[in-house]
């Protein structure tokens, strides 16, 4: 035998790779493991435990027993301490742990408390789409009950309530978690609340919020600045931290490739190189270059690219469950991730979908253990946490129809989910455990993750913030310059054929904003601002104006309805038709005045619609994805330059984008697709 082999001393080294994680940490308390070295004493946070105070420093009695476990020492590293309170949680604590369910606020009329919901919330519906379940699940629990019997300490946070109720209700959530057995703090993951949205339907965008509102994510990819990305996502933290919400939902890396999809709203465009960077701006902003107590850690989503929708059909519903690669273009999709990836995002969401047609088997991508264990974990590299999307286990089982739901859990966790969303009830995890379907080794790499993950931000230190701080941080006057600049750079000049556009001082503008059709009990929805500094007059009619400005925001809704893809092509599923008479805009109303007035068409591109039916007479046009009228104001009068860039390409005809291929960007798509292409904007 090989005398390397052969040496006690080196045996007893190799030996040592193969004890676990917690057996290491637990035989580390038989002695002194304290570190040794000056260290900066952390802001302890607390509501019920004793401070216990060691070598002039002091640390949180968390589990109640009147000494300092290695777990409770924040001096030691996040896997340590990880690895040590992992080897005293029950099978029912980690049941609990690998679940993240919606928690709600005590709400009265559109007033928020800082209460605690108690009252368990049972779904006989599905929460996106309204069909059916096929039985009840609760998808949110009390409070204390979800905490101290369900061991539930993850949540998602919907509610849109004002930043100081926010911490003081999530203080409230923090008491009864540290409470608890062990005192394992609570993380609160939150859709985002910083965006001017069309579609604010539950699991996209949070809507209007007390935070600084900022363009959508595809104006800030059209600002084309890198540098305002990161500062955009750097204060958004901050008012986030602030507030209590440590954890985001967000963003989406999709790329916008297939025009009819309903969830390019919440993309960055089609630009994978552009995207990819904007990613590494807003992981970095957000998280920090090292996950910290200023962080809010970030779940990338929809992973391996969710753009590629079978004719633009949405995985939320049966009839949308293909994504599709006729392009041959795969990769091309994984450049945003793979730039999160290496930026560190903390965690990392699949799609419902089911790649079809392709080298993986056919089931919902958090089934596919051949793309979060073979592409995702092993070629990519990713070491973060996997979190479902909301449902795929009772709600969009797509592929996997046909197991029972502990089957389903087993084949997500095999294929290597570590969380899942969309209920609050981890007994069935659970009883996948004590079934033999998943070993507990299994599970505790999936508890080592999410315990990590807190351990890195300091919760276990301090989960407490303050409220008063909290309201004097959201939607402060620094943040809303810089939103300001924000809205100005996003908005596109398209056309301005005609010259009209700066107009001139003095001239008399007639502006109309309408959100959809226009609304026969107030058709006119005329803006007229209180302070006019741009030196022009605004009227009351279009008859009095030398110049109109009419902006069009389409309808954009991912649950509106079924809209589906080509008729006949899935059962239930109805043609998207990007048109904008099809969309709720009055098309031969905004022909009769372009026709017979100067006219600026400025059109809020929530996807690419197609502009066919007015674009005789957009002579002057322009391009906004969420902003203010006074951003607009600015670049119509020439006070701001206009300076944005499309994100997307925008079809020339709605045949075009039928016959596009799902995969493949518009700039790629074959000639004659393209009326603007992604990159376009013009400048004075």
């Amino acid at each position: 035998m090989d005398s390397k082999l052969t040496n006690p001393v080196k045996m007893k080294k190799i030996s040592m790779i193969f004890l676990s994680a917690a057996l290491i940490a637990s035989l580390a308390l038989l002695t002194d493991c304290s570190p040794k070295g000056d260290f900066t004493q952390p802001e302890l946070g607390s509501r019920s435990v004793k401070i216990l105070t060691k070598g002039g420093y002091k640390f949180k009695d968390l589990n109640k027993n009147g000494k300092l476990d290695l777990y409770e020492d924040w001096r030691q590293a996040s896997e340590e301490r990880a690895a040590d309170l992992l080897s005293q949680m029950t099978i029912e604590e980690k049941a609990g742990f690998m679940i993240i369910s919606q928690i709600n606020m005590v709400q009265e009329g559109n007033e928020f408390t800082s209460e605690l919901n108690e009252e368990d919330v049972v779904a006989r519906v599905n929460m996106f789409t309204g069909n059916e379940l096929s039985e009840p699940v609760v998808n949110v629990s009390g409070t204390t009950r979800g905490i101290k019997e369900r061991h539930l300490l993850h949540f998602i946070l919907r509610a849109n309530a004002p930043a100081k109720v926010i911490a003081e209700w999530s203080n409230n959530v923090q008491a009864v978690a540290e409470d608890a057995r062990l005192g394992i703090p609570a993380i609160y993951a939150s859709n985002p609340r910083n965006h001017i949205a069309t579609d604010n339907s539950v699991g996209l965008n949070v809507g209007s919020s007390a935070f600084t509102q900022w363009p959508g994510t595809l104006g800030l990819a059209a600002t084309n600045d890198l540098s305002l990305v990161r500062e955009f996502a750097e204060s958004a933290a901050m008012e986030w931290t602030a507030a209590g919400i440590r954890k985001g939902y967000m963003y989406q890396a999709d790329l916008a490739t297939e025009p009819r999809w309903n969830r390019i709203e919440g993309t960055f465009g089609e630009d994978a190189d552009l995207v990819s960077g904007i990613m590494r701006e807003i992981v970095l902003g957000f998280q920090g270059e090292k996950s910290g107590p200023h962080s809010v850690v970030l779940t990338t989503k929809h992973f391996p690219g969710a753009g590629a929708e079978m004719d633009g059909q949405d995985a939320h519903y049966d009839y949308g469950k293909n994504q599709v690669y006729p392009g041959g273009m795969m990769d091309y999709h994984l450049k945003p991730f793979i730039a999160a990836i290496e930026a560190g995002t903390s965690a990392i969401m699949p799609y419902y979908a089911l790649p079809h047609q392709t080298e993986y088997e056919e089931v919902g991508f958090a089934f596919n253990k051949g793309i979060l264990t073979g592409l995702l974990r092993e070629k990519l590299g990713f070491k973060g946490i996997i979190n479902s999307d909301t449902g795929p286990i009772d709600n969009m089982p797509w592929g996997v129809e046909n197991l029972s739901v502990t089957e389903r859990y087993q084949k997500a966790i095999e294929a290597g989910v570590d969380i899942f969303s969309g209920s609050a009830d981890p007994s069935r995890i659970l009883e996948t455990i004590r079934s033999g379907l998943v070993t507990e080794a299994r599970i505790d790499e999936s508890v080592l993750r999410l315990l990590k993950e807190k351990f890195d931000i300091g919760l276990f230190e301090n989960p407490y913030v303050d409220p008063v701080v909290a309201d004097s941080i959201a939607n402060n006057a620094g943040f809303r310059e810089k939103a300001d600049l924000a809205f100005r750079k996003s908005i596109v000049l398209l056309r301005n054929d005609k010259s009209l556009l700066p107009v001139k001082p003095g001239t008399k503008i007639y502006f109309e904003a309408f959100l959809n059709s226009r609304q026969s009990d107030n058709p006119h929805n005329v803006i007229i601002p209180e302070n006019n500094e741009w030196g022009v007059e605004f009227v009351k009619s279009p008859s009095e104006a030398d110049f109109v400005i009419l902006w069009l925001t389409p309808s954009s809704s991912l649950f509106g309805g079924r809209r589906g893809g080509r008729e006949g092509s899935s059962p239930g599923a109805v043609p998207i038709d990007l048109l904008l008479s099809k969309n709720m805009i009055d098309v031969a109303y905004v022909n009769r005045i372009a026709s017979t007035k100067p006219t600026a068409i400025v059109v809020n591109f929530s996807k690419p619609f197609v502009i066919s039916e007015i674009d005789r007479n957009a002579s002057t046009l322009l391009a906004t994805f969420g902003t203010t009228y006074s951003a607009l104001i600015d670049v119509i009068t020439g006070k701001f330059n206009p300076a944005g860039k499309m994100p997307f390409t925008i079809p020339v005809s709605q045949q075009a984008a039928v016959d596009n291929l799902e995969d493949v960007p518009g700039t790629l798509e074959k000639e004659g697709y393209a009326l603007f292409r992604s990159g376009e904007g013009k400048s004075y």
